[in-house]
């Protein structure tokens, strides 16, 4: 999470001010919520069905298992935000790609949800996470660090297979 608090500071410093007058923690929550889903939504595309199953090596999470990890993950982190109880669905256990594109898609959607509801003020009310208080944005910015690690390993994956990744294509 001390990775994305420099670009958080620097989406800060160079966004329009007009954007942020009234809420911006929350804006930039959902600004780079956007932008990281934007790469993980284009990448569940571009990977063909049979490059869901592939591992580099048989200790790791497949790919289509990282993107159904991430769907469990937003699910858990924005139900958390929401003041829900959340529960993993198990879509790291899927094996299809349209089944996961869609747990993916659908997660995206729920937390776009939670943070449409939110605004700075409501945003520094804690809820329970990780054995402690949390505030909810933080929890939300918490998820947006989760969502580029795997987008890391998914780069990986994508690279060892010859595919550029979505946040290097048009270089």
């Amino acid at each position: 999470m001390r990775r994305m608090l420099p670009l958080a500071a620097a989406l800060l410093a160079f966004a329009p001010v007009s954007a942020f007058a009234q809420n911006p923690y929350t804006t930039a929550a959902k600004t780079l919520f956007a932008d990281i889903n934007a790469n993980l939504v284009k990448t569940a595309a571009k990977v063909p069905e049979d490059l869901y199953s592939f591992k580099p090596t048989p200790e790791v999470r497949s790919l289509g298992a990282i993107l159904g990890h991430i769907a469990d993950g937003n699910f858990v982190f924005c139900g958390t935000a929401a003041g829900e109880t959340p529960q993993r669905s198990g879509f790291e256990n899927k094996t299809g790609k349209a089944e996961i594109v869609k747990a993916l898609n659908d997660s995206i959607a729920y937390c776009d949800k939670v943070l449409a509801e939110l605004d700075d003020a409501k945003g520094t009310a804690t809820v329970k996470f990780s054995g402690g208080d949390m505030a909810k944005l933080s929890v939300l910015y918490y998820n947006v660090a989760h969502c580029n690690e795997h987008y890391g390993n998914l780069v990986t994956y994508m690279r060892l297979k010859g595919i550029v990744p979505p946040s290097s294509e048009g270089r």
